[in-house]
Order: structure tokens, then sequence, then C-alpha cells
């Protein structure tokens, strides 16, 4: 007999499966998730790690980029040299000495030096290379002091006939037409776009009126030897300012031209000739009254021009054009020439 609470060994005892219980199946859930949360945070950890990479520059794109850099820096300097300079530009530009209206300083004044009081620049670059001779004759008298009558002779004397033509020395305008007794007798002032002035002296007629335009080469008035003057000349001036410049640093007279395209007035050297040779002046001199030339007189009732002219012996570019009232410029310009051009006797030129 069998005690109570003593199991029978002959009777086998099944105990049912126990059933998972909800605490368990949340401590595996929660285990899962724990698993899943470090795979993605590992995942994102990568894809941060790749993210970073796809932003950095292939090399290739580097050289690119840092070219471009290199070129704005230098679009840069180049800005701010550009900036600097209209700033200096700017800066300065009330005190460079201010262009004049060369029709208006001085016009109305009837003295030969209309600039009187005015300061004049002590260099000025001026464009003489359109220009025409006054006229065909040689230097009869220099520019310089004459102790003779004490006093300085502002011009160069010119030989010419009465009658002869006189012609503008470049284009511009009449400033002012006058007769003085004992001086310059009838007189012609002619103000250039050049800048310069140029005076006529001791003329026989006027060709032209106060405030009239002229063209380089126009006949402005005729020859003579009125005033103080002992025998028919031309007296001819080059003033900038008012300052009489010696004619002979601009014209070479012996050769009927321009010693350069451009002369540079200097206030210490403008009285100065340049590479006057009187010995060419009086080879030339010999050539003038030799040939005479006869086609310097202007006829003002002639409606017509001469529409060529053929080359003699001795002729130069500058000569033509003075004896038939056009410039250099203008002759080279319808004949093809260069002011180095060789002239060929018996050839026909163009001069309108």
């Amino acid at each position: 007999m069998k005690s109570p609470g003593q199991r029978n060994p002959d009777r086998l005892l099944i105990v049912p499966p126990k059933k998972t219980s909800h605490i368990h199946e949340l401590m595996m859930l929660q285990k899962t998730l724990k698993t899943l949360t470090i795979f993605a945070l590992a995942a994102c950890a990568a894809l941060g790690v790749q993210a970073q990479k796809s932003y950095r520059l292939p090399s290739a794109h580097k050289a690119e980029h840092n070219d471009l850099i290199a070129r704005q820096e230098n679009i840069g300097n180049q800005i701010s040299v550009k900036d600097t300079q209209d700033f200096l530009d700017n800066l300065f530009k009330d005190e460079e000495e201010p262009e004049l209206d060369i029709y208006t300083e001085g016009w109305n004044s009837r003295s030969v030096n209309a600039y009187a009081g005015m300061t004049v620049p002590d260099f000025k670059d001026i464009d003489v290379s359109d220009f025409a001779m006054p006229c065909p004759g040689y230097v009869t008298s220099p520019y310089g002091y004459r102790p003779r009558f004490r006093r300085e002779h502002k011009g160069v004397d010119l030989k010419l006939r009465t009658g002869d033509t006189v012609y503008a020395a470049f284009s511009g305008r009449v400033r002012l037409t006058n007769f003085e007794r004992k001086g310059y007798g009838y007189y012609v002032i002619l103000r250039h776009t050049n800048g310069l002035e140029t005076v006529y002296g001791h003329l026989s007629k006027f060709l032209v009126k106060d405030d009239q335009d002229v063209k380089v080469g126009q006949p402005i008035a005729l020859g003579g030897n009125t005033g103080r003057s002992f025998g028919s000349h031309l007296h001819f001036e080059t003033r900038y300012m008012g300052v009489p410049i010696n004619p002979a640093a601009i014209f070479d007279f012996a050769n009927q031209t321009v010693h350069t395209d451009t002369y540079t007035f200097d206030k210490r050297n403008y009285k100065k000739a340049r590479n006057f040779d009187p010995a060419a002046n009086s080879e030339y001199a010999r050539q003038y009254n030799t040939s005479r030339p006869a086609a310097t007189s202007y006829d003002s009732g002639s409606k017509s021009r001469k529409s060529s002219y053929t080359i003699r012996k001795g002729d130069t570019l500058s000569r033509i054009a003075s004896r038939n009232g056009v410039s250099v410029r203008q002759l080279c310009k319808l004949n093809g020439l260069t002011t180095k051009s060789k002239l060929k006797p018996g050839k026909k030129l163009r001069l309108h």
C-alpha cells in the first residue's frame, strides 16, 4: 500500500508541453529588433561613408575646379587693376591741362599774340603731316635776332614776287586780316586744327576774310611789299599759343617739305632750326631763280582749275602742291604715292 503522496512507479506520467509565454515572446522580439537595429545602424554608417566619398571631386573634376578658381582670380585681378586705373584717371582728370577750344580763346583779339597771359605747356606734340608750303620760295632772311635792327625776327622771309599766290600751310580758320603800316603791312593770321597759328605778312591782297574756314593748300592771299618791307617777299611765322617757333624747325624749305610728321614743341629749344643747311638753301635759291615758276599767280576770276600737272626736272611733291593749291597728302592719295616716292619727269599727276 502506498503512502499518501507516493508516486506509482508503474504509472507513466505524461506532462503536456509548456506553452511559450508572452514574456518570452516579447523578449525574443526585443532581441530580434535589437539585431535589426544594429544592422540598420551599420548600413546607415556605410551609406554615410559612401555618401561622403561621393561628394569628393574626382581628380579630373578637381583639376577643372582649380582651373576655374584660377581664372576667377585672374579676372578679379584684372577688374581690380581696371578699377584702380579708372580711379586714378578720375582723380587726376581735373589736374590735367584742359583742351582749349581753338576757336574761342582770344579769338576776337586784334593782337598777333592772342594768348597773352595764358600758361603755355612745356611740351606739346603737334601733327604737321598734312601741310602745304606757304609759297615755293627759298629763305631770304632766317628766324632770330637781327643786330642791325636790334630786335628779334620772329619768322622767316621767303622769296616771292608781288602777285604770287600765298597758301594756307594747314587747315583751319581765318582769325584776323589786318594792316600794320610800320610792320606786317597787310597780313593774315590763321588758326589751325593742330593748335598752331601761322602769320603771313607784307601781302598785296586778301583772298579770304575773318572767320572763314580754309583748307590746307588753299590760296589765302597774294604776295606783296607792304608795311616795313624792302622788296617783295613773304614774312611767314609759326606760333603755338602765341610763342613764335622757328619755322625752319618744322619746314625744310630747301626741300619743300616738313622734317617730320609730328613736331614736338619744347619751351627750351623752340627757337632752334632743325637741320637748316644754308648751302642747300642757296642751291634751292639757284634752282628757283633759274626756273622762275610762273604758275604761282592766282586768278580770282578763273572758274576752272588745272586737273593735272606734268612733272618737271627738280620738282618735289611739296613744290607741286604749293604751286597748284593742294596738299601733299592729297597729291599722294590721288596718285598712289608716298612722301618718299621718286618723281619721274614727264609723268602726269592728278591734282583734283
